[in-house]
């Protein structure tokens, strides 16, 4: 039986846009726990990049798992783990925003999205 994996690019902010990820305190919280669930939830890290006011994720995944799914996994999972680290961000509610871009690498190859995102600075 073969596997079918769907490549998706994600891209999310904080809330307020608020430049919070250039610590290398919570890059690291981000880093460990989209690592730690991407071997819980069976999907691979193409790609991975904190910016100082958003984050560029690259996946493959089952197509068990939706977009929406796989967000609601990742942007609360790390939400939890950063709101309890850093209580002093006091950040109403929730570290990030309801929204987030997703794109499949349907139109451009999985390596070009790859370079877009290793070449963020």
């Amino acid at each position: 039986m073969r596997r079918i994996l769907l490549n998706y690019h994600f891209v999310w902010i904080p809330k307020y846009r608020k430049g919070i990820l250039d610590g290398p305190e919570i890059k690291e919280i981000i880093d460990d726990t989209v690592k730690e669930l991407s071997e819980k939830h069976k999907f691979d890290i193409l790609a991975l990049e904190i910016m100082p006011d958003h984050i560029h994720l690259f996946v493959s995944a089952l197509p068990e798992y939706s977009p929406s799914k796989l967000m609601n996994i990742i942007k609360g999972t790390t939400a939890k783990r950063i709101s309890k680290q850093f209580p002093d961000l006091n950040i109403k509610g929730s570290v990030w925003t309801r929204s987030y871009f997703v794109a499949t690498a349907g139109n451009v190859s999985s390596e070009t999205i790859r370079h877009y995102i290793d070449r963020q600075i």
